[in-house]
């Protein structure tokens, strides 16, 4: 049985007091990978700042892995957000401590308290995205694709329904972002419902799947011929 994990119905996308999409309608089912394409400045960084709760909900009705986009209070962001596994383009290690301890910092961050767990956990995680020998060193010492891997391991941490991944794969070189890409879709074949934003049109032909396009205030989908 399909389940729904994203849902929008009429909303309008806000970037300050600027409308940047209108009357987006998006259904999107647990176990789905989905690209978000589109020029820059055409909506999907804000798309996707709604999405984890940046940017406030005020027109339409949306609801995110069970949380109303609309009714979410301040308090509840940070569940929203546990709940979600975020992973953005420039990685957000922690410089200052090894892998390992970027992971531990999360899980302590986000209540975990049992340190045989804590250490399970992450183990699970960074085994993974094949980072398990690199746990205790520093993210300088990581290319930028390893670094990546990292940070999907870290959206993993709280088994996410829903993982956001905003270009993912901007920062690397093609061969790094083919790597990434397969870790994704080995996710994404484990039952991870995956939307990610890429300006990259070769990954898409590469690797194809159901895509979304933002374009002129309107979010729709598109064959990958007349990308």
């Amino acid at each position: 049985m399909s389940k729904t994990v994203l849902s929008l119905q009429g909303v309008g996308i806000y970037q300050n007091e600027h409308k940047v999409l209108s009357n987006v309608n998006l259904e999107v089912q647990k176990g789905e990978f989905i690209y978000l394409i589109g020029k820059t400045g055409s909506g999907k960084s804000s798309l996707m700042k709604t999405l984890y709760a940046d940017l406030p909900l005020h027109e339409g009705q949306g609801t995110i892995v069970d949380y109303d986009l609309r009714k979410l209070k301040e308090k509840d962001i940070p569940f929203l957000r546990r709940s979600l596994g975020v992973v953005f383009q420039d990685f957000k290690l922690l410089p200052d401590r090894t892998i390992f301890e970027n992971l531990q910092f999360v899980l302590k961050a986000t209540g975990w308290t049992e340190k045989e767990g804590i250490q399970r956990k992450i183990e699970e995680v960074l085994d993974r995205v094949g980072m398990l020998p690199h746990a205790n060193k520093m993210p300088h010492q990581l290319s930028g694709g390893e670094q990546q891997r990292v940070a999907i391991a870290r959206a993993l941490l709280n088994d996410p329904d829903l993982i956001l991944a905003d270009e993912p794969t901007g920062n690397l070189d093609p061969q790094t972002s083919a790597e990434v890409m397969e870790v994704l879709f080995k996710i994404n074949g484990n039952g991870r419902t995956i939307i990610m934003v890429t300006h990259d049109y070769a990954l898409l032909l590469k690797y194809p799947a159901k895509t979304l396009k933002c374009e002129d205030g309107s979010v729709f989908e598109v064959v990958q011929r007349s990308l």
